[in-house]
């Protein structure tokens, strides 16, 4: 598949098939993660592969906390509708971890390492795509207290739950969101 047709075609995938991935087809979307660049090189990520419900459910048991929790907060209508269900049914999920101490020179500078958070979101990126070219749907999840959430996974506090990357067979065609204009977002410095 042509990139640029992947990443026009890929769309984030809330109702999946029953169906098993492979664990071929998992390691190869890993490997596509594996080649996403990160600063220095210091290749900041980890992976939890989640097939287990009674790990699902605790994830989608500690969504709906946060959903609850964030509605309050916010004020947010829109939050009451949001359906996350797709986390128990998803076939599989894989937790994104970031470490810190391997963030590069930014660790060093006024606010703090981010450097890990970008390299971790290019490798969802690259993720996403394989997924994709390999006829699978995916959605990139962050709807979560990360604290709670990494607790629930056994994560260790040092390093940073950056996303869950839900995967599995698409039931249906998922719908194609509108994009911006980027023209009206660049500036060129000549």
């Amino acid at each position: 598949m042509d990139i640029f047709t992947a990443i026009k075609e890929r769309r984030s995938c809330r109702k999946f098939l029953p169906e098993p991935v492979a664990e071929e087809v998992i390691e190869k979307i890993l490997e596509a993660a594996a080649w996403a660049p990160s600063p220095l090189n210091l290749q900041p990520w980890e992976f939890i592969v989640i097939t287990n419900l009674d790990l699902k459910n605790k994830i989608h048991a500690e969504a709906i906390r946060c959903k609850t929790w964030a509605l309050e907060k916010s004020g947010w209508n829109w939050i009451g509708g949001y359906k996350v269900d797709f986390l128990t049914s998803a076939p599989v999920i894989i937790a994104v971890i970031g470490d810190p101490k391997k963030s590069g020179v930014d660790m060093f500078m006024e606010g703090g390492a981010t450097g890990y958070q970008h390299a971790c979101a290019a490798a969802i990126q690259n993720m996403l795509l394989a997924a994709h070219s390999l006829g699978l749907g995916g959605i990139w999840f962050t709807f979560f207290d990360r604290e709670a959430m990494g607790k629930a996974l056994g994560i260790h506090a040092e390093k940073t739950l950056i996303a869950l990357i839900c995967l599995g067979r698409p039931d249906g065609e998922p719908t194609a969101m509108p994009r911006k204009d980027v023209k009206g977002k660049t500036t060129y410095l000549t």
